[in-house]
């Protein structure tokens, strides 16, 4: 990688790709795919050593992480589930010849079908499954271990999955506290652990039940909670546990860790969405990506893109519209598919089930189109070298 040069990591529907620019020009190169043209849900990177994982799967490969240690020039996977070719191969020799196969047991069996989110912190790489479960390694993913706390949890039997699954879709870490985690399942709500991992709880508590009276959506708030269909969460910088969430009714903020939620959603335009941004030195500015509702078609309200963007906690919130498509818009945001890097000025991505990227280099005042005709993308994370 060029110095000073951000890379853009996306997963799709086709293998990872990588979007590169150095900051002195303007063009973007893409490159890609990797991974075998495996579905890729999630990738993420170690910015200090530059390694890349990414990880995903299906029904024909099984589950599995890919790992490349030279910026995508080579990759190797670990498999932790069996597919559908393993039962193939089993069967049929000259097949198994072809591809390479060994009986060699995987990890999980058939436990789960595919990886659906990665975080690296404080040493160790974490994995969220579909069906949910949650993977640990300590060895940059060459091994993994099931943190079996969270699949014994009491209510795990009363887990219901969304549209896409059983999904644990969202990792989220203490910076500085190596116990204290954050995970968001699709569609059974926050968990939080404080003793690493050991214990969890369930934390989808509102605070101000009284604003979100009359709903009657089956994921909106009922019963004193936020209901379940977390789409996205992330914490804000600085001492205090603040937390943002995306919601499958609404945005939602925490002071408390997600001890208890505060609805933030009035002054945007609906309370579908899936992605949820915040300023890694600002934890007042956030952006989110509202559509125009599960039912009506998971596109930008009127067919008309903006990035919403509050610089008070959610307060206030304002359309971000320059540069974007205003008309016949009918793309959607998935979940993971937005994000920044840690550049000056900041970047800001967002990727679309259309096959475009765009960018914003002004805290989100203006967006340009970086890269498009790509397939499907699922997720967008950045790696950021000096």
């Amino acid at each position: 990688m060029s110095a000073g040069a951000t890379t853009v990591l996306l997963g799709t529907t086709k293998g990872a790709f990588f979007l590169e620019r150095v900051h002195a020009e303007a063009t973007w190169t893409v490159a890609g795919p990797f991974c075998d043209g495996w579905t890729i849900n999630h990738m993420t990177s170690d910015p200090k050593t530059g390694r890349i994982w990414a990880a995903g799967g299906g029904a024909w490969e099984g589950a599995g992480v890919w790992r490349s240690d030279d910026h995508g020039a080579h990759w190797q996977v670990a498999r932790l589930t069996d597919g559908q070719r393993d039962t193939w191969a089993a069967n049929d020799p000259d097949f198994a010849e072809m591809i390479g196969w060994t009986d060699t047991p995987k990890p999980f069996g058939s436990a789960f079908e595919q990886i659906w989110s990665l975080h690296h912190a404080h040493g160790a790489l974490f994995a969220g499954t579909k069906p949910a479960r949650l993977l640990r390694s300590k060895d940059d993913g060459q091994t993994w271990a099931e943190v079996e706390s969270l699949a014994n949890h009491p209510s795990a039997d009363s887990w219901n999955a969304g549209a896409a699954g059983l999904t644990l879709h969202t990792i989220v870490t203490h910076p500085r506290d190596p116990d204290r985690m954050w995970i968001g399942i699709s569609a059974a709500g926050v968990f939080a652990t404080e003793d690493g991992g050991a214990s969890w709880t369930r934390r989808n508590r509102l605070s101000n039940a009284t604003a979100c009276a009359g709903q009657d959506h089956p994921a909106a708030p009922a019963h004193g909670e936020i209901g379940h269909c977390v789409h996205n969460m992330v914490r804000a910088p600085g001492t205090e546990d603040v937390l943002y969430q995306q919601n499958h009714h609404g945005v939602w903020r925490s002071d408390s860790g997600g001890r208890s939620w505060d609805d933030i959603t009035l002054g945007l335009p609906s309370t579908f969405g899936f992605p949820i941004l915040v300023h890694p030195q600002d934890p007042n500015c956030i952006w989110t990506i509202p559509l125009n509702g599960d039912s009506a078609g998971r596109y930008p309200p009127n067919a008309a893109a903006a990035v919403w963007r509050s610089i008070d906690c959610g307060a206030n919130w304002e359309a971000c519209r320059n540069g974007l498509p205003q008309e016949a818009c009918f793309f959607t945001v998935l979940r993971q598919a937005m994000a920044h890097d840690e550049a000056n000025p900041l970047g800001i991505y967002f990727g679309t089930n259309s096959g475009s990227v765009f960018a914003s280099f002004d805290m989100g005042c203006t967006w340009s189109e970086i890269a498009r005709h790509l397939p499907t993308i699922l997720s967008v994370e950045t790696l950021s070298r000096a």
